[in-house]
C-alpha cells in the first residue's frame, strides 16, 4: 500500500498505493507512512522525500468505512485512531529533509492535509482539489492548522465551509500547490525542483525548516497541544449523529438529510 523508492541522487518517493481505494488513508496506510518517514528522518543519505500517488488519484483522503466505523466506537478508540492520523501529518512537517507533494490527480478531505504539510507542492493542471468534510457532517480538524498556513484564515473558511472542489489553478493562486504542469511534465517539473534542493546544504537546510517555525512563533510543545486538541475535536464530531448520517449516505450513494432540493 505504500511503494517506496530512492534514486541515486538520494531522492526518495514514498507513493500512495492502494488504486483500487483511490489511495485513501486507511489506518494501515496511515501506520506505515509515519513509519516510512521516521526511518527516512535518521538517514542521512536522503536528500528529499516526495510524496504522490498511484493511478490517477493523489489521495481520496481519509477511508470513510474506517471514518464511520471509528465514529461509533469507543470515545478511547475513536481518539486513539484520531491521534494516529494528526502524527503522521506532524510528520510529514517536521520531517529534517525537504518534502515535496506531487499531485497527480485528485487530492480530497484529508490529502489536502498532506500537501498543506509538505514544504513544496506541484500538481497536474487536472488535478481538482477539495476540503469536503463538512459534505460529510465532519471537519477538517487535524488537517487544519496546516492548511490555514497554507492558504490563510480568508481562504481557509470560504472551502471549508462550502466543501467545493477548486481546481489546479485556483489551489495554484491561493497557495495550496507552488507550481502546476500537465501530466507529462510533471516529472521534469519535480526534476527542477530536485535540482534547486540538491543545490542547498542539507544540514542548512533541516536548519531552515526549524527556523520557520521558530520565526512563526510556534513550539513543539504549542504543536502537540494543538495536534492533540485537533484529535479531540474530530474524535467528538465523527460520534455525532450528523456526522454519521453523512458517512452513512456516502456510503449508501445517497444525499444525506440535510441537503434540500434536487
Amino acid at each position: 500500500m505504500l511503494r517506496i523508492d530512492r534514486d541515486a541522487r538520494g531522492i526518495v518517493t514514498l507513493t500512495l498505493d492502494r488504486p483500487e481505494a483511490k489511495n485513501a488513508l486507511s489506518a494501515a496506510l496511515v501506520a506505515r507512512l509515519t513509519e516510512a518517514l521516521a526511518a527516512l528522518a535518521d538517514d542521512a543519505t536522503v536528500r528529499a522525500v516526495v510524496l504522490t500517488g498511484a493511478g490517477e488519484v493523489f489521495c481520496a483522503g481519509a477511508d470513510i468505512g474506517e471514518m464511520r466505523a471509528a465514529g461509533a466506537a469507543t470515545p478511547e478508540h475513536n481518539e486513539a485512531d484520531s491521534r494516529r492520523f494528526a502524527r503522521m501529518l506532524e510528520c510529514i512537517e517536521r520531517q529534517p529533509q525537504p518534502t515535496v507533494a506531487v499531485v497527480n490527480g485528485g487530492a480530497f478531505g484529508g490529502a489536502v492535509g498532506l500537501v498543506a504539510a509538505c514544504d513544496i507542492a506541484l500538481a497536474a493542471t487536472g488535478a481538482r482539489f477539495a476540503l469536503s468534510e463538512v459534505r460529510l457532517g465532519l471537519v477538517p480538524a487535524m488537517i487544519s492548522p496546516y492548511v490555514i498556513r497554507a492558504i490563510g484564515t480568508r481562504e481557509a473558511r470560504r472551502w471549508f465551509l462550502t466543501g467545493e472542489a477548486m481546481d489546479a489553478a485556483t489551489a495554484l493562486r491561493i497557495g495550496l500547490v507552488h507550481e502546476t504542469a500537465d501530466v507529462a511534465s510533471l516529472g521534469a517539473a519535480a526534476d527542477g525542483i530536485f535540482g534547486a534542493l540538491l543545490a542547498g546544504a542539507p544540514g542548512a537546510q533541516a536548519e531552515i525548516k526549524r527556523l520557520v517555525r521558530h520565526a512563526t512563533g510556534r513550539s513543539d510543545a504549542g504543536d502537540d497541544a494543538m495536534l492533540a486538541d485537533t484529535a479531540r475535536w474530530i474524535a467528538r464530531v465523527r460520534a455525532d449523529a450528523e456526522a454519521r448520517e453523512g458517512l452513512t449516505a456516502f456510503l449508501e450513494r445517497r444525499k444525506p438529510a440535510w441537503t434540500r432540493g434536487p
